[in-house]
């Protein structure tokens, strides 16, 4: 009985992301989502009116946008008033709830990005 009431408290808190709505986002707000791959850096603020903004900068060229962020079902989804150039409007991605410090990589049209989120705005 031990094994069961844990392993159910263990699929209780996997799950719970995806039932926490706009509570996933809590640790985003007034801090600066950074990511990087070979085609550049962006850094993304999120706020808790669901408004985003963003700049990007590459070796093709720069890019700063704004728009509304939701969470749609286990997605984070962004809706940019002007779409940087080849991505979909609205873009989503798996919705995860993480802090300052926290490092982890998206993967998205079989290209992946190093993120890491620090505080403040940068």
């Amino acid at each position: 009985m031990r094994t069961f009431l844990i392993a159910a408290s263990v699929l209780t808190l996997a799950a719970a992301p995806a039932f926490a709505g706009d509570e996933v986002m809590a640790g985003y707000y007034g801090n600066t989502v950074i990511g990087t791959s070979q085609m550049g850096e962006s850094h993304t603020h999120y706020k808790a009116d669901h408004t985003f903004d963003v700049a990007l900068s590459s070796p093709m060229g720069s890019f700063t946008g704004k728009g509304t962020w939701k969470i749609d079902g286990a997605n984070l989804c962004r809706t940019y008033e002007q779409p940087p150039p080849g991505l979909p409007n609205p873009f989503c991605i798996p919705a995860e709830a993480h802090k300052p410090g926290d490092k982890w990589t998206v993967t998205y049209g079989g290209q992946s990005r190093d993120v890491t989120m620090v505080e403040g705005i940068k």
